[in-house]
């Protein structure tokens, strides 16, 4: 089953901020159907990440509402909020792999953070890997790894939890061209499953390459 994504009239501020300053999200509404495959576009600062953050109830709305599923998750109580990210498969900008771990104790660990049994956590640690061509570094260091083989444990980590929604915040930054497109053919494949992707990209000639429908963003605002 895939999940279905509703923001209406969703503004995002944050405390401290300059009077007048405009907001991270500004009356920002738009829907995502079940299974759909959108690219959201924006200038870096555009609230891209914002977005991203709150369908992951990292953060709260100020205003307006974010659903996924029909489930107001701007509203959910501290003890939902990890069932509601078990649902999510999640690659932000500032997240990190642990390089005191191998590859594989990176990608099993939401497993075991989720209980999964250690047998079952190996097998779909290893399944999830396979999907991203890495199974034959499941004992390295993610420090001996390239770049885009970084990113590619970062996808794998998101996956393993066979989430109904994967969020991916400029997954093919400071990638070349060949790396971008292995990078992106992977999401596709997920969305091919029936997995709703949403890809944060400024990469137009990759959207030229890989057509889907597009939410643009520029200063918190929907624009197209």
């Amino acid at each position: 089953m895939a999940a279905s994504i509703s923001f209406a009239d969703v503004s995002k501020r944050y405390p401290g901020g300059v009077a007048g300053a405009a907001a991270a999200l500004d009356h920002a509404s738009f829907d995502i159907a079940a299974g759909e495959f959108v690219y959201l576009t924006g200038h870096s600062g555009a609230g891209k990440s914002t977005v991203f953050r709150l369908l992951a109830a990292i953060e709260r709305p100020t205003a307006g509402t974010v659903l996924v599923n029909q489930q107001n998750v701007g509203r959910l109580s501290p003890a939902a909020v990890p069932f509601l990210r078990r649902k999510l498969g999640l690659v932000l900008q500032d997240q990190r792999l642990l390089f005191d771990r191998t590859v594989f104790d990176n990608v099993s660990l939401p497993l075991a953070v989720a209980g999964v049994p250690p047998r079952d956590a190996a097998k779909r640690a290893r399944a999830a890997l396979d999907k991203v061509g890495l199974l034959g570094r499941e004992r390295a260091n993610p420090i001996a790894l390239s770049g885009g083989e970084q990113q590619r444990v970062c996808i794998a980590r998101a996956v393993v939890n066979r989430p109904v929604l994967l969020l991916a915040d400029e997954p093919t930054a400071n990638l070349d061209a060949e790396y971008a497109g292995v990078i992106l053919e992977l999401f596709r494949a997920f969305h091919d499953v029936g997995v709703t992707v949403v890809l944060a990209t400024h990469d137009a000639a990759l959207i030229a390459r890989y057509p889907a429908r597009s939410i643009a963003l520029a200063q918190g605002r929907v624009v197209r």
